[in-house]
């Protein structure tokens, strides 16, 4: 079979597999089978790019990253919708209609919380994509549209011209995921799933979006040639032959029987793998439409129904706090059982301490709660008129209740986190921040691998790494013996990694690759800095107080000589040797800008840092050079403007060499 059959047998395959995944939720091959396929293809246009297309599959995720945004002019408007709040509202909309085109049929849809988008289509093939904007003038983000699985890069018997208006969202469950690596990796948690969306639609890397794993729905067609519609509900099916997500709809011929499916769609809501934030009631007839027209800024054919936010009134039983993964104590209120936007809550959020205090929150307070973004539950106030005569002010622990380690404010934040260097909840990030580049080193012991390592109660703690044996790593789902002996070959060496890695990697707070060298050179070893005073840390240049508390508070904890321990017994080199070699920087400080092309800026850094100089984040009058790479922004101006010497990366190769 020749190359170009064989990949547009390929390209089928692949794109009916998505269409049946995505789209209909009823996938009829194989992961494994689909990634198989999709390598196969991906080998055959690398092998001829002549043949490459833009709707092939495996150009989803392969757009090239912008500084940013062009603008795009819609062919057709995209409006807004006029909000109505109660039945009332709704009935004189229904008046209005009759009053101008006589009795109508109305078609009634869940509103998706996400993103609105125009998707163009010429001769079937996908081409531009923008977002609403203010409605006329929108952003192009075709490339990011491109990674969607669901959404159809080419068309079978398309018209010539298409456009369609689609609602990016994120979908609930990938919102879970999404939140929990975030958390896993110290990274601000997305509020709620339109917010996810909206951030990762407009990311300037598509590879970014494409991870982010968006979803899309259409409910309209902007513009066609070659085609006529009498309702809104055939232009439904017709999108729907094409292979396009379409909104779930339903036909009635009053507003009453609207305003019944409207209520149903709130108390089903928490059904749908999307959020929404209300119902669409629209004129069916595209004629009719045509005679009610629009208003400077929305259609008179259709209005959209915002639910009101649901509020209950419930009791706390209790007050329990969990242990994320980043150490951060968070309380929960345990309530009597309520029924709100369409769930039994039991539980809701409390944030933080200072939340608790703001509020005056107690056990056994009767309190009033509603979901935050019909996600979360939250506890707005409380009746103080229902405060029992017992209820005693909420007393924050003042140890981690997983591993009982102290506990710490963050500096200038509301968060408190636990101290415990092998605390439970936090045993997956401290040791892949152990094993990481920046840290041991590690090779081949990332998230995936040390997670398997803790759910096979293999390790409990970073110190645990070094009495893994062959035979406990090759057992491992996905892992054999020649993986298992490259990893324990990767340990085996990160032992004489040296002193400046190794107090890099155990998660002292504040203290990164920087801090560690500087106390590895005052110090020379692990024991000198156990043994270390107070005083004589804060003494240390680049230490200064806090940073000499966190690290005197973290060596005399008991987790932190127990790991201490198992490192030492391992023969982890705790010790400094200092570099023989050239110490040319010394005394000089970098500020890194822009994009390299050869290095990464924390490559530089370290090769800058070897070389006995320092990096710092911000230019000031003690910056000795700027090392500028492309696009450098405003930290180059100020370089600039403070007559402070700029490198380009030849300059700064010549420097090193």
């Amino acid at each position: 079979m020749d190359a170009e059959k064989r990949i547009e047998e390929l390209r089928k395959l692949l794109n009916d597999a998505s269409y049946k995944y995505y789209v209909l939720d009823a996938p009829d091959i194989s992961d494994y089978d689909y990634d198989m396929a999709l390598r196969e293809l991906e080998t055959l246009e690398a092998a001829n790019p002549e043949l490459v297309t833009p709707e092939s599959p495996t150009q989803r995720v392969g757009g090239k990253a912008v500084d940013a945004f062009a603008e795009v002019t819609h062919e057709v408007p995209l409006e807004s919708l006029q909000d109505v709040f109660s039945y009332e509202e709704l009935e004189a909309f229904g008046q209005r209609v009759a009053e101008a085109v006589g009795e109508t049929e109305f078609d009634v849809e869940p509103k998706i919380d996400g993103l609105s988008v125009s998707l163009r289509y010429e001769n079937g093939v996908f081409t531009q994509g923008a977002t609403r904007g203010n409605g006329t003038v929108g952003e192009d983000v075709t490339e990011n549209l491109r990674t969607i699985r669901s959404l159809p890069l080419k068309l079978e018997n398309a018209p010539e011209h298409l456009v369609v208006r689609g609602e990016v969202y994120m979908s609930k469950k990938v919102f879970r995921t999404l939140n929990a690596e975030r958390e896993r990796d110290e990274k601000p948690l997305f509020a709620n799933p339109r917010n996810a969306a909206a951030g990762s639609l407009r990311q300037l890397d598509p590879k970014i979006a494409a991870e982010r794993r968006l979803d899309i729905i259409c409910f309209n067609i902007q513009a066609v040639t070659g085609r006529s519609f009498e309702t809104h509900a055939q232009t439904l099916g017709f999108l729907r032959s094409l292979r396009f997500p379409t909104v779930p709809h339903t036909e009635f011929r009053s507003v009453r029987e609207c305003w019944e499916r409207i209520k149903a769609i709130g108390d089903d809501r928490d059904q749908f793998d999307f959020d929404i934030d209300g119902a669409v009631i629209k004129v069916n007839s595209l004629e009719k439409r045509a005679v009610l027209g629009s208003t400077a800024k929305a259609p008179r054919w259709a209005v959209a129904f915002k639910y009101p936010p649901e509020k209950k009134e419930t009791r706390i039983t209790d007050i329990v706090i969990q242990v994320g993964r980043t150490g951060v104590l968070t309380p929960k209120a345990v309530l009597e059982p309520v029924r709100l936007a369409g769930t039994t809550v039991t539980n809701a959020t409390l944030h933080n301490q200072d939340f608790i205090a703001e509020r005056d929150i107690r056990i056994g307070d009767t309190v009033v709660v509603q979901k935050a973004g019909e996600i979360i539950p939250e506890v707005l106030s409380v009746n103080l008129d229902k405060r029992p005569a017992d209820a005693a002010p909420y007393q924050f622990p003042a140890v981690c209740p997983e591993c009982g380690a102290p506990v710490k404010r963050d500096e200038g934040g509301a968060a408190i986190r636990c101290q415990g260097a092998e605390c439970p909840a936090q045993r997956l990030r401290h040791i892949v921040h152990f094993a990481s580049r920046a840290g041991m080193d590690i090779e081949g012991l990332g998230s995936a691998v040390a997670q398997l390592l803790i759910d096979n109660g293999l390790i409990k703690s970073a110190g645990d790494i070094y009495s893994l044996r062959v035979q406990d790593i090759a057992s491992l789902p996905g892992l054999g013996k020649k993986s298992a002996m490259n990893l324990l070959d990767a340990i085996e060496a990160s032992k004489s990694n040296g002193l400046v890695k190794l107090l890099a990697s155990l998660g002292i707070p504040q203290v990164g690759q920087a801090a560690a060298k500087v106390l590895a050179r005052r110090f020379g070893s692990m024991e000198a800095i156990e043994n270390a005073s107070l005083e004589e840390l804060t003494k240390i240049e680049d230490v200064g107080p806090v940073t000499a508390q966190n690290i005197k508070n973290w060596m005399l904890s008991d987790q932190a000589m127990h790991l201490l321990g198992l490192l030492k017994k391992a023969g982890v080199d705790m010790t400094y040797t200092e570099d023989a070699a050239d110490r040319r920087f010394e005394g000089k400080t970098f500020v890194l800008t822009g994009a390299l092309s050869r290095y990464t800026r924390d490559q530089a850094g370290e090769i800058i840092e070897r070389l006995g100089g320092k990096t710092a984040s911000s230019v000031s009058k003690k910056t000795s050079y700027v090392l500028a790479g492309e696009n450098a922004g405003s930290k180059l101006v100020k370089a600039q403007d403070l007559g402070i010497q700029i490198i380009t990366e030849d300059e700064f190769e010549t420097m090193i060499s």
